[in-house]
Protein backbone atom coordinates (compact mmCIF):
# COMPACT_ATOMS: atom_id res chain seq x y z
CA UNK A 1 0.00 0.00 0.00
CA UNK A 2 1.24 3.56 -0.90
CA UNK A 3 0.97 6.12 1.49
CA UNK A 4 -0.79 9.78 0.94
CA UNK A 5 1.95 12.27 -0.35
CA UNK A 6 3.64 14.33 2.39
CA UNK A 7 1.40 17.22 0.69
CA UNK A 8 -1.95 15.64 1.10
CA UNK A 9 -0.98 15.38 5.12
CA UNK A 10 -0.02 18.52 5.71
CA UNK A 11 -3.42 20.01 3.86
CA UNK A 12 -5.12 18.78 7.27
CA UNK A 13 -3.33 21.37 9.39
CA UNK A 14 -4.48 24.26 7.12
CA UNK A 15 -6.76 27.28 9.13
CA UNK A 16 -7.41 30.91 8.47
CA UNK A 17 -5.79 32.36 10.57
CA UNK A 18 -2.99 30.13 11.41
CA UNK A 19 -2.84 29.12 15.13
CA UNK A 20 0.60 27.33 15.10
CA UNK A 21 4.06 27.00 12.73
CA UNK A 22 2.50 23.89 11.41
CA UNK A 23 -1.01 25.63 10.06
CA UNK A 24 0.97 28.79 8.74
CA UNK A 25 3.17 26.21 6.70
CA UNK A 26 0.25 24.31 5.26
CA UNK A 27 -1.33 27.18 4.49
CA UNK A 28 1.93 28.42 2.39
CA UNK A 29 2.41 24.92 0.88
CA UNK A 30 -1.36 25.20 -0.21
CA UNK A 31 -0.49 28.20 -2.06
CA UNK A 32 2.54 27.33 -3.22
CA UNK A 33 1.96 26.18 -7.01
CA UNK A 34 5.49 24.82 -7.24
CA UNK A 35 5.41 22.75 -4.33
CA UNK A 36 6.09 18.64 -4.64
CA UNK A 37 2.55 17.57 -4.43
CA UNK A 38 3.12 13.73 -4.94
CA UNK A 39 6.67 13.48 -3.23
CA UNK A 40 6.82 11.27 0.09
CA UNK A 41 10.41 11.51 -0.03
CA UNK A 42 11.99 13.15 3.03
CA UNK A 43 14.95 14.56 0.60
CA UNK A 44 12.69 15.76 -2.32
CA UNK A 45 10.86 17.53 -0.25
CA UNK A 46 13.75 18.87 2.09
CA UNK A 47 15.24 20.08 -0.43
CA UNK A 48 12.26 21.39 -2.40
CA UNK A 49 12.05 23.62 0.92
CA UNK A 50 15.44 24.93 1.02
CA UNK A 51 15.53 26.37 -1.90
CA UNK A 52 12.13 27.37 -2.13
CA UNK A 53 10.89 27.37 1.22
CA UNK A 54 11.27 31.01 1.85
CA UNK A 55 7.55 31.30 3.74
CA UNK A 56 9.27 28.91 6.18
CA UNK A 57 10.31 30.84 9.59
CA UNK A 58 13.06 27.48 10.28
CA UNK A 59 13.22 23.78 8.34
CA UNK A 60 12.69 22.72 11.97
CA UNK A 61 8.75 23.76 11.57
CA UNK A 62 9.12 20.98 8.33
CA UNK A 63 11.09 18.57 10.13
CA UNK A 64 8.13 18.54 13.07
CA UNK A 65 5.43 18.15 10.36
CA UNK A 66 7.38 15.27 8.65
CA UNK A 67 7.68 13.03 12.06
CA UNK A 68 4.49 13.65 13.16
CA UNK A 69 3.53 12.31 8.48
CA UNK A 70 5.55 9.55 9.57
CA UNK A 71 4.47 8.32 12.76
CA UNK A 72 0.86 8.52 11.22
CA UNK A 73 1.27 6.72 7.91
Amino acid sequence: MTRKSFFHYLMKFREEPPRDELAAFANHAFKDHSFPKMADQYDEISRYLEMNGSYLPSMSVFDEAWERYIEEA
